[in-house]
């Protein structure tokens, strides 16, 4: 568990180059920066690298929050994509990760940490610190599509969405499971 100084803030411009430099000159993953949920297959395959960077950048100019930075002493080291589920058109196009009813969620879809602070507990802090901040948002319900490795240990390309242990640590539950290792977890803000 970390046991340093752990803060959490919505990514709004003023911290861009925080976010710039935790995801690093790749976007994280194979030049994703967290677009993967939010555009059509094609466009987002086409825009890997620069075009998913702007992309990103545009939806936070007009307004729209995308997530959470966590700072490990004053250092970005983690990200958290939480947002109504309406900003992530692939979760609708997905046979798995469509609505389960018409509750209104906010969608936990993507995790980035830096290697340093991995296997220490910040995705658990990450996902409360998205309950808090939906929750100061008005939102009631946070859904997440987490994954469910059948072995012990997956590469990190393969958890970008979060590990379900994870997400019964930081209270969720599981509300129905179409895919074998991909279950819909839920955090009831009532």
């Amino acid at each position: 568990m970390l046991k340093n100084n752990l803060e959490f803030q919505p990514l709004t411009p003023e911290c861009w180059a925080d976010f710039e430099r935790l995801f690093g000159p790749r976007g994280a993953c194979a030049g994703c920066w967290c677009m993967y949920w939010k555009l059509p297959r094609k466009e987002f395959n086409a825009g890997q690298g620069e075009g998913n960077r702007l992309a990103q950048k545009a939806i936070l100019a007009s307004g729209r929050t995308p997530g959470l930075l966590a700072y490990v002493d004053g250092v970005p080291a983690g990200w958290c994509a939480v947002e109504p589920r309406q900003a992530y058109s692939g979760l609708a196009r997905s046979r798995i990760l469509a609505p389960l009813d018409e509750t209104p969620v906010w969608s936990v879809t993507c995790f980035f940490v830096d290697r340093k602070y991995r296997r220490q507990g910040l995705t658990v802090a990450l996902l409360r610190a998205a309950v808090d901040y939906v929750k100061k948002q008005g939102g009631k319900v946070v859904e997440g599509y987490p994954v469910e490795p059948k072995q012990a240990k997956a590469p990190p390309a393969f958890i970008y969405t979060g590990v379900a242990s994870a997400f019964r640590q930081a209270g969720f539950v599981e509300v129905a499971r179409r895919s074998e290792t991909r279950p819909i977890m839920r955090y009831y803000i009532y």
